[in-house]
């Protein structure tokens, strides 16, 4: 089942320490290009990130961003390097004895001097873990809505390679009909110049004229390549550039269809074809 390249996903999750968000967006690119926004301190994990999308994905233009926003300081993440203080206490003692009616220690002073007043960081590994984790919940997510958006695309293309299926078989009844006409036009129209012409000529003339008109190795190229394409849109991986190849071979057959036209009813038909592969050659370019 063929997977669109375009595709959001969005994923948050809050802990005690704070929230991490990954925003994944997808769009059509000849190949994978994932870029990435992360935090300073979480750029050694764009590899891992980066193999994640290489097993998962084969085509499309990524943007990736990760944001944390880490909670603000509360009673447990706050604590006091009480070493520092017994070391301020100490200078504190030794000063006031070398001073004569030294003022007493101010605790809220204490706390205001660097280092005393620290706030507990947040262990690396589990924001690592925590980041990694969000982001393979993010991607399947991401996967989803490809894969959604592919079984449309899908759905599309085959009503399509239904319609060129029924001008194929309304061109290939009529062929017979439309040989028969043209040869009854051109006797017609050497009666009418009154002109007698070898009857062997005459069969020449019209054997070219039946081999211009003829068609049927073209539509049997046709009916192939519906089939092919049908058959292609239920595999798997990356689908898109052959589904591209085929709607080529269609789009030539439609273009030797119309060359050879020498009817209103071929020339008809070679149109509606080149239409109906146009469509499907647009909703291709989105295919991964």
């Amino acid at each position: 089942m063929p997977r669109s390249m375009t595709g959001f996903a969005r994923k948050a999750q809050q802990y005690d320490w704070g929230t991490l968000t990954w925003e994944i967006r997808s769009v059509n690119h000849r190949y994978l290009e994932p870029a990435f926004r992360l935090p300073e301190d979480l750029r050694e994990i764009e590899p891992k990130l980066r193999e994640r999308i290489r097993k998962a994905l084969f085509r499309g233009k990524l943007e990736m961003s990760l944001t944390v926003q880490k909670e603000e300081a509360s009673d447990q993440s706050l604590g006091l390097d009480l070493r520092r203080v017994r070391q301020l206490a100490d200078a504190a003692q030794k000063i006031g004895n070398e001073l004569h009616d030294a003022a007493p220690i101010n605790p809220l002073e204490v706390l205001r001097w660097p280092g005393v007043l620290q706030q507990s960081e947040l262990n690396r590994e589990t924001l690592v873990d925590a980041a990694l984790t969000q982001f393979d919940e993010a991607l399947k997510q991401l996967i989803e809505h490809r894969e959604r958006e592919g079984k449309e695309l899908a759905q599309f293309i085959q009503q399509r390679l239904d319609g060129i299926s029924e001008q194929v078989a309304k061109l290939r009844e009529r062929l017979p009909e439309i040989l028969a006409s043209q040869r009854e036009k051109l006797q017609t129209k050497i009666e009418a110049l009154q002109v007698e012409l070898d009857p062997e000529r005459l069969e020449q003339e019209i054997a070219l004229l039946a081999q211009k008109a003829d068609v049927d190795e073209e539509l049997d190229r046709l009916d192939t390549h519906v089939t092919e394409v049908k058959h292609t849109l239920t595999q798997k991986n990356s689908l898109g550039r052959r589904l591209d190849f085929l709607m080529q071979e269609l789009n030539r057959e439609a273009n030797t269809l119309s060359s050879k036209a020498i009817v209103a009813e071929t020339t008809q038909s070679a149109v509606e074809l080149k239409v109906l592969i146009e469509q499907m050659r647009e909703q291709v370019q989105n295919i991964e």
